[in-house]
């Protein structure tokens, strides 16, 4: 056979070959266009380490049982963590095949009231009776649920946190945001703004969770330790904004703080005493239990008819020399927001803050905020369940996960990294 007609067969068979090969490999080869990413995979990009944000590895059981308890059933933040939750079982359940009963089972539930502590608690006990496989819990009181706790431990059911730390020695791992460095974020942009000078002042959501308690610490910290010239004057806690009620409505009518503590101690032990024949009951102790009840209840008539927003403006106007306020969450934000407008002062207090719905959004369009910590919830809640079944599997996890956050101002608000962010 010649060399030509060699050729030619040779030819014939490498094209034959590289047709076969070529439809074996056809998922591979690059046609021009590009698989879409989902529109919240720039949620996911941000989680480090970046595991958390990937569902490659997680082999379940049929049928596992994953329970994750919010702060609060209904607000911007935490439907978007309720939709990171449900996005990663999703993604779960269809790499895995899963369908019908075989289904891993994620149920979100929360409180109606972030500072509803009890219905919680009554939460995670309902949650454990169910025996779930693990626990992803969102604590409102760091020092909390500690029974609950042991007992799920000794029945085989391993606790997970997320947005907010716990201080239980047994939790496996916490997702959430770095206090820290977003609270001296915040603190840094907000005394540039003031220009490195003033008088701030701090609203905090509450007096018991470890998010509260982290945030106003680096907040306070920061500003210590670089801000010679700016001093925090007040600090406002919004579960104790009732006894500030009480409070200012007793400098209102000229009693001052020592008198009303001993009126309202003596009040309360003619109350302890008043079923006791034995209990003493002299002239002059009437006399004085007489003058705090009536007193008293001039104090609570007038702490009554107080919004919160009279309360928080009493306690700013004690500062003529207030430049800045900060919130360090959206609730937080907003009362700020809100008795800044009474006070008609948006233009001379520079008002930043933790998270962005859609009311924070609005007031910073508007100007009565000027810019914004901005978490992560739907990243939050996807690598929550994703530490929960790294949980089940006992595939190791890390003692904390960084959901990350973003800094919003209008001057990059319109971007759609940042836009990525805010919540819908």
């Amino acid at each position: 056979m010649g060399k030509k007609s060699i050729a030619a067969i040779s030819l014939a068979l490498c094209a034959a070959m590289s047709v076969c090969a070529c439809s074996n490999r056809e998922e591979n080869v690059f046609t021009g266009e590009t698989a879409d990413e989902p529109e919240w995979q720039a949620n996911l990009d941000v989680l480090s380490p970046a595991v958390y944000g990937n569902i490659d590895d997680l082999e379940l059981e049929p049928g596992t049982y994953i329970s994750v308890i919010g702060k609060l059933s209904d607000s911007p933040y935490w439907n978007q963590v309720q939709e990171g939750v449900q996005q990663a079982a999703d993604d779960i359940n269809e790499k895995l095949g899963y369908t019908g009963d075989d289904k891993i089972k994620v149920l979100f539930n929360a409180p109606s009231d972030s500072e509803d502590i009890d219905e919680q608690v009554n939460i995670l006990d309902e949650e454990m009776a169910r025996y779930p496989d693990v626990i992803a819990i969102a604590s409102i009181d760091e020092n909390a649920s500690a029974v609950q706790f042991d007992l799920a431990s000794e029945n085989g059911i391993a606790i997970v946190a997320f947005d907010s730390g716990n201080s239980y020695q047994g939790i496996q791992c916490t997702c959430m945001t770095d206090n820290t460095e977003a609270a001296g974020t915040g603190a840094q942009k907000l005394c540039t703004a003031i220009e490195d000078s003033g008088e701030v002042a701090l609203i905090v959501q509450d007096s018991v969770s470890a998010n509260a308690r982290e945030r106003a610490e680096a907040f306070q910290n920061a500003i210590a330790q670089n801000y010679p010239n700016v001093s925090v004057v007040e600090t406002i806690y919004m579960d104790r904004l009732d006894e500030l009620k009480r409070q200012a409505a007793a400098e209102e009518l000229g009693v001052a703080a020592e008198e009303l503590a001993t009126w309202a101690e003596a009040a309360a032990g003619l109350e302890d005493s008043s079923g006791d024949e034995n209990a003493g009951n002299t002239d002059q102790e009437a006399d004085i239990s007489e003058t705090a009840k009536a007193k008293l209840e001039d104090v609570n008539s007038i702490a009554d008819q107080m919004s919160d927003e009279e309360v928080v403006s009493h306690y700013l106007e004690k500062h003529p020399n207030l430049a800045g306020c900060f919130g360090t969450n959206a609730d937080a934000v907003m009362l700020g927001a809100d008795t800044l407008e009474n006070m008609k002062k948006t233009e001379d207090i520079v008002l930043m803050g933790f998270d962005a719905g859609e009311d924070q959004i609005a007031a910073l369009e508007s100007g009565v905020i000027d810019g914004l910590v901005v978490q992560n919830p739907f990243g939050m809640g996807y690598a929550t369940v994703v530490a929960a079944a790294r949980t089940v599997l006992e595939i190791g996890n890390e003692a904390v996960v960084d959901t990350g956050y973003t800094w919003v101002d209008r001057d990059n608000m319109d971007s759609p990294s940042v836009q990525a962010m805010l919540y819908k």
